[in-house]
Parts: structure tokens; sequence; C-alpha cells
């Protein structure tokens, strides 16, 4: 029999124990990934985010609703320096006088007032031929009598 007694498998169950102890012996030995520690952290920064939360969303909304009367403030500003323009306007007889002209058709003394209708006007003309003959209830009545029968 040869000098070692033991066989080759139970050598090669050895060499592989001798080798995962020293690899387990060179690996630092693992630690729970969640400690005390952390989990306070990690329970002070949720109740940090819970608390902040609702005034930094009214902090916001109140910030945009200043944007929007800042802006509303600026329009309100032009309009009313338009309208003190116009109120000035007013004040001038000549400017009163081509606006009576231009809007209410007036002429002065001894001046002959001409309208020309060329067509441009945005009146609706009746729809259809019996339209313009037939009194205006008779075809109110006319369309609730279709409306009934749909």
């Amino acid at each position: 029999m040869p000098a070692d007694r033991f066989s080759t498998a139970t050598r090669l169950k050895a060499l592989g124990e001798q080798a995962a102890a020293r690899v387990y012996r060179a690996r630092p030995p693992r630690r729970n990934r969640l400690t005390g520690r952390a989990a306070l952290l990690a329970l002070v920064m949720c109740s940090l985010v819970v608390a902040l939360a609702y005034p930094i969303r009214q902090y916001v909304s109140q910030r945009s609703d200043i944007a929007d009367q800042r802006h509303r403030a600026r329009q309100a500003g032009a309009a009313l320096e338009r309208l003190r323009e116009q109120q000035a306007r007013w004040q001038d007889p000549e400017y009163v006088r081509q606006q009576a002209r231009r809007h209410l058709h007036y002429v002065m003394p001894g001046e002959t007032g001409y309208l020309v209708q060329d067509g441009s006007g945005t009146g609706s003309a009746p729809k259809g031929p019996r339209a313009a003959q037939r009194p205006w209830y008779e075809n109110l009545w006319d369309a609730v009598d279709s409306a009934d029968k749909r």
C-alpha cells in the first residue's frame, strides 16, 4: 500500500475545504446592510419629506398666484392708460365732430350726406324664398313642429 492512506477523492475534498477556508478568511465578515442608524435616518428623512410637502406646495401655489395678480395689475394699468388717452381725445371738440360724422353719419349744415351700400354688410338674408313673405311666428311654429317630428 502507498504511504499516504487517503484516496484521491478524499484529498480533493480536503483541498477544496482548505481553499474555501482561505477564501472566506480573505473576505471580511458580511454585515447587515440596514443598521439601526440607517433605519432611524430613513425614518427622519421620510418624516421631513411628509412634513414639508404641504407647505412647499402652498408656497409654490401662492407664488404662482402672486405672479398672476401682478400680471393682471399690469394689464389693468395698461387698460387704464388707454382709457385716459381716450378720455383726453374726447375732450377735443374736433375729435367729437369727427366721431359723430363717422359713426352717427352726421353732416354739417349745408352739406349733403350720402350713405353708400356696397353689399359688404353682415346682415343675414332670409332662408328660402317664402321666408320673407311669411310672418316670423309662422317660421317659429314650423321650426317647433319639425323639431317635434324628429
